[in-house]
């Protein structure tokens, strides 16, 4: 059975303000994980000793990875990352809309990959939505449209992960939500929280999902070790897929006007 998990490192700064992407990898290899969506990714910053971040967490695991830097300054990089122990493919990565003119923000990004789970194709896409409210719909909206989750390429099955920054009572999430299953949405009992590891109130980090994807089991890993890895707790989802259609797809936006895969 699969596993998926999605997991924002914090650049590998832990609670106690120790860089360890070690910690993090030993975190990931607990779970045993088939791929892993990981947002908040160093690649040659000084303040992170110049290490690229999602390469050496993937040695460590055995895993095949693939980046997109969300942030570009100088040498400098900060962005998202897929992880595979199956065969991946980038599809697209690329930049998501940012706010009006005057706002200095983060920008955000995201990043698809098809993967092969038990021969047949999963897209992946992994995202980090922006902090402002205004700012995540309009991401929400892109990531839902004819690049992404629109496009004729991204047929179901199809998990979109990451750090949305968007707790479940939020228009983001209520807008993902019309549009899409979600992981802890299928399990019995509260949703549970990842934001922040060390008390956790919020559950900002999401597994969606769409088309023949059964969810096994959900879970939020809290342990001592992922208290102290990152200010977020991992989001674990075992799943299968199958070949039933979706009873909801109608309901579910489709591409018009697409623009071309890029792909690696």
């Amino acid at each position: 059975m699969p596993r998926i998990v999605t997991y924002n490192v914090h650049s590998c700064i832990g609670t106690d303000r120790r860089h360890a992407p070690e910690r993090i990898a030993e975190v990931l290899a607990a779970l045993e994980p088939d791929i892993v969506a990981l947002q908040e990714l160093d690649v040659g910053r000084a303040r992170s000793g110049g290490v690229h971040q999602a390469e050496l967490i993937a040695q460590r695991l055995g895993m095949s990875m693939l980046f997109h830097p969300a942030v570009t300054v100088l040498e400098e990089q900060y962005g998202d990352a897929i992880l595979s122990t199956l065969p991946c493919r980038l599809v697209r990565a690329s930049p998501l809309p940012g706010p009006a003119r005057g706002l200095f923000l983060e920008p955000r990004g995201a990043l698809w990959a098809e993967i092969s789970v038990a021969g047949r194709p999963l897209q992946v896409i992994n995202t980090h939505l922006g902090l402002l409210g205004a700012e995540r719909l309009l991401q929400s909206h892109a990531l839902l449209g004819p690049d992404w989750l629109g496009h004729p390429n991204c047929q179901p099955p199809l998990i979109l992960a990451g750090d949305f920054n968007a707790p479940s009572a939020s228009a983001t999430f209520r807008r993902l939500r019309r549009h899409l299953h979600e992981a802890q949405g299928s399990q019995p009992g509260r949703r549970l929280p990842t934001f922040p590891s060390r008390m956790p109130i919020m559950a900002l980090d999401h597994l969606f999902y769409r088309g023949p994807v059964a969810v096994e089991r959900v879970s939020v890993v809290r342990t001592k070790l992922t208290r102290l890895a990152s200010d977020h707790l991992p989001l674990v989802m075992d799943f299968q897929v199958g070949d039933l259609p979706d009873p909801a797809e109608a309901d579910h936006p489709t591409a018009s006007g697409a623009a071309p895969v890029l792909s690696g």
